[in-house]
């Protein structure tokens, strides 16, 4: 069983303030640099998004008649508690700084749903400090994926190396992940906190290396998520727990995903070796469906022998 875990600055304007030529000579292509283009799309959509609220739906009186539909910018300034100015300074594409707070407070005020709240902070270029915990990817569809990938093991796996699902092959093939606490099923915390999953590695130097591993990913990840209350949630866990975690936290290694071979050595089925794949489910930042494929023929037969047991459990 699958575990379920005037008005806004255009581009070409912005391109315009921004120059950056992509030739020679005064008929040259200008392009905008990301930042600027960035800052247009937001501006751009924080306008549409006001235009289509009413001051009714917001507790604001209709007052006299308007030029323009929806909300004013100064009504809307007044709902986020912002400064008028700023976001005036705001929806003209301005270069100014948006907090995740302050981000927050504009997605309430303009009554943004999941989605648009989600493209908000995206275009923002900030964390949401109220972010959905509940991953969209987790679909039937992949739930079903995961049965269907039996007796292989698989797992969906988040960057913060949450495991957010799996199957009954991957959930047995080292501890019972089942008995594990969900906010514990995460990578680094298993493999710094949790003694019986280190030892379905081979050997003390097969866990030395997978552990620096993963650590390296995690800050090579986190980058992007660097005001995320639950990465650095999460590393402060490890450094209060875990000296070992801080000896190699300390290095300041980065490491990009790899695709190698791992073993496990499980405590009655001797050694599996999997060639494992992993196929993205969204944006290249978000979950991936991890697939384990044994090396060997010997692996194949353990395998086999590991899923029958736990679909006979059932």
């Amino acid at each position: 069983m699958t575990t379920v875990t005037p008005g806004p600055v255009s581009v070409s304007q912005a391109a315009a303030r921004s120059p950056r030529a992509s030739g020679n000579g005064p008929g040259a292509e200008v392009e905008a640099p990301e930042p600027a283009v960035r800052r247009a799309e937001l501006a751009s959509f924080l306008r549409s998004r006001r235009e289509r609220i009413t001051p009714e739906q917001v507790g604001l009186p209709p007052g006299r008649r308007r030029r323009t539909p929806g909300l004013r910018r100064e009504e809307v300034a007044q709902l986020a508690v912002v400064g008028v100015t700023w976001y005036t300074w705001l929806e003209q594409a301005r270069d100014i700084q948006v907090s995740g707070q302050v981000a927050d407070s504009i997605a309430r005020a303009l009554l943004l749903d999941s989605a648009e709240r989600t493209h908000l902070f995206a275009l923002a270029g900030v964390a949401d400090p109220h972010a959905d915990p509940q991953c969209p990817a987790l679909s039937p569809a992949i739930e079903t994926m995961l049965r269907q990938l039996e007796p292989y093991p698989a797992a969906v796996i988040n960057s913060r190396f949450d495991v957010l699902a799996y199957n009954r092959t991957y959930g047995s093939l080292v501890i019972d992940l089942d008995q594990v606490p969900l906010e514990d099923r995460n990578l680094l915390v298993l493999s710094f906190l949790y003694p019986a999953w280190r030892k379905g590695f081979v050997d003390q130097e097969t866990v030395t290396k997978t552990v620096t591993k993963v650590v390296a990913k995690y800050r090579a990840a986190m980058v992007g998520h660097m005001t995320d209350p639950l990465w650095k949630g999460l590393v402060a866990r490890l450094q209060r727990e875990s000296p070992e975690f801080c000896e190699v936290w300390d290095r300041h290694e980065v490491l990009q995903p790899d695709q190698p071979t791992t073993k496990f050595l499980t405590t009655d089925l001797g050694l599996m070796t999997f060639d494992y794949t992993r196929l993205w489910l969204g944006p290249r930042i978000g979950p991936q469906l991890v697939t384990y494929t044994p090396s060997d023929e010997a692996t194949r037969e353990r395998m086999t022998t590991l899923y029958e047991r736990v679909r006979g459990e059932d």
